[in-house]
């Protein structure tokens, strides 16, 4: 009989898993202890194995595609049989809908013969509207910056019934980024305008219309608005044109004369103004060719000084040529450009995992100074005799294990309705590898002497980087040391690694000068930060471990008694 097989729980923090490769095909023969594919799990990638013999008839997911744990990925049976039933008992289908017999399939929704009408009446309602032949265009909100949602029409330029060219500038718009020209670029007369002075228009809205003296833009605006629209046509603008004063240069006229050098009175657009000033040109001496002699931009971009201005330029270019020559700065172009991988299953659960310990369990760091010489004189004796190299990271494990049974309430955890004291020490090491972090765990450290610990950690260590760790090997710790110190990091903190209840941070050895009896003498300190989530571990509790561990540091001999 086709047995199904699902995806297994190969961490216990597992909850999907990727199927990295798979090594066998339909139609091969399969049996115990085969290797069926490769999982990417939320630690690793590793080899999952099959539990029965027979032949691969049915595979349910692609390589590269996520899975959550016990879901279907494969069915094996004899050869030739129908795996269907298995899936089906499973609660799965091995059938796509195409497949179905017609009988099978459901059929769609009957449509009531009362909504046919109400459709048919909406489309009686809302014929569609022919705009190509009507003689105007549509002049919309256009988009001025790259983060603008929406424009306000700060002041237009025209007026419903004005004749406009295609380089003239219809009104000044305020984005989110500066006040600037709206350009129609069509030419014509304008018949409409959908947006007041001082209102907002959406990118892409309409806010003019140009086009043919005399035409009917209400077709425009009701395909625009869906079929109906309640703007005003060109007859009511133009009313409302008439009613408006009629001379907009008496309205905007100065009271008093202005001096010569005072261009603040000019009829100019924002752009304009801004261009002349950072030209030096004075708007007094630009003749503007816009609707009542207004200053545009292409006035200040074709504007020719005077003999008088240029003689002027002339001295002051001299004068320039006279001082000293600036080094020039050569221009560098840069290109902007980026590279995304998909986020792997170790880096989901990584983000996962930290982001729940950080923001749940209330994290309080206490930082501790230790003098490392005697150590570093220690450890040189012990690698004199010891069958392998022993590391200051195997120290301070060896230390902090010794110090962890003098304070029980550092070993501990949060278990919701009560915290579990671990009367064993059990320490996870913080190991990198390119997907990540791991932290595989050395159990009963306080019983290990340091040569066992430096042999298990490097051993840790090549499974790692090799991809060979088991979940065995990283489940169960009472307590995390994560070391930096390897490169050169002066202090930092870590997160919490739940449920235990606190994390060691470990520095590098810093040569500084210490005081020593009254006298300034060269030193040897690394600093330790320890990260304790205040729910279980209270500040004196986390000060008073610190300073045990300092103490069997600072005097290495206690470590072994």
């Amino acid at each position: 009989m086709a047995e199904v097989v699902k995806m297994p729980k190969m961490s216990d923090t597992m909850t999907e898993g990727v199927l990295a490769k798979w090594h066998k095909k339909v139609g091969d023969q399969v049996k115990s202890g085969d290797v069926l594919a490769e999982v990417e799990t939320d630690k690793a990638t590793m080899d999952f194995e099959s539990f029965q013999d027979g032949t691969l008839l049915y595979i349910g997911v692609e390589e590269g595609k996520a899975v959550p744990v016990d879901a279907v990925i494969a069915v094996l049976g004899k050869e030739g049989e129908d795996y269907k039933a298995a899936l089906e008992a499973d609660g799965g289908s091995g059938e796509k809908v195409e497949d179905k017999p017609a009988e099978d399939r459901k059929p769609a929704a009957p449509v009531e013969a009362k909504a046919d009408k109400k459709e048919e009446k909406k489309t009686e309602e809302k014929p569609k509207v022919d705009t190509s032949s009507i003689p105007a265009a549509v002049i919309r909100m256009p988009l001025l910056s790259d983060t603008m949602t929406e424009g306000v029409i700060n002041k237009w330029n025209f007026k419903v019934g004005d004749k406009v060219k295609s380089d003239d500038s219809l009104a000044d718009v305020e984005t989110d980024k500066a006040t600037m020209e709206v350009v129609g670029y069509e030419e014509g007369t304008l018949l409409y305008i959908g947006v007041k002075e001082g209102e907002a228009a959406p990118v892409n809205g309409i806010i003019a219309i140009v086009g043919k003296e005399g035409t009917d833009v209400t077709p425009l605006l009701d395909a625009e608005n869906g079929g109906s629209s309640d703007a005003p046509t060109a007859d009511k603008n133009e009313e409302k044109a008439e009613a408006a004063p009629a001379n907009e240069e008496t309205k905007e006229a100065p009271e008093g004369k202005s001096s010569p050098a005072d261009d603040s009175r000019v009829k100019a657009s924002p752009l304009a103004r801004k261009i002349a000033k950072d030209k030096g040109i004075n708007l007094n001496d630009v003749k503007g060719t816009a609707e009542g002699g207004r200053i545009v931009k292409k006035d200040i971009e074709g504007f020719t000084p005077s003999t008088k201005e240029v003689q002027e330029a002339a001295k002051a270019e001299e004068k320039a040529s006279a001082a000293p020559a600036k080094a020039s700065v050569p221009t560098f172009v840069g290109e902007e450009k980026f590279t995304e991988k998909p986020v792997t299953q170790m880096r989901k659960v990584i983000a996962k995992r930290l982001s729940e310990s950080l923001f749940t369990a209330p994290h309080f760091y206490v930082t501790m100074s230790i003098d490392m010489d005697a150590a570093i004189a220690a450890r040189a004796k012990m690698n004199d005799i010891a069958p392998v190299k022993i590391s200051f990271n195997d120290l301070v494990l060896k230390a902090t294990a010794v110090a962890l049974k003098q304070h029980p309430v550092i070993n501990s955890s949060w278990q919701g309705d009560k915290i579990r004291f671990n009367e064993h020490v059990n320490i996870g090491v913080a190991v990198a590898v390119d997907e990540g972090l791991l932290v595989p765990v050395v159990r009963f450290a306080d019983g290990k002497s340091l040569s066992q610990i430096s042999a298990e950690v490097k051993d840790f260590a090549k499974k790692a980087k090799d991809k060979k760790l088991q979940p065995s090997d990283w489940e169960g710790s009472t307590f995390t040391i994560s070391n930096l110190g390897m490169f050169g990091v002066d202090e930092f903190t870590a997160i919490i690694n739940t449920p235990d209840s606190c994390i060691l941070a470990v520095s590098g050895i810093q040569a500084v000068p210490v005081v020593k009896n009254g006298a300034v003498v060269p030193g040897n300190i690394m600093k330790v930060t320890l990260s304790a989530d205040h729910r279980t571990v209270d500040g004196a509790s986390a000060a008073a471990f610190l300073q045990t561990l300092k103490s069997l540091l600072e005097e290495p001999v206690r470590i072994l008694i």
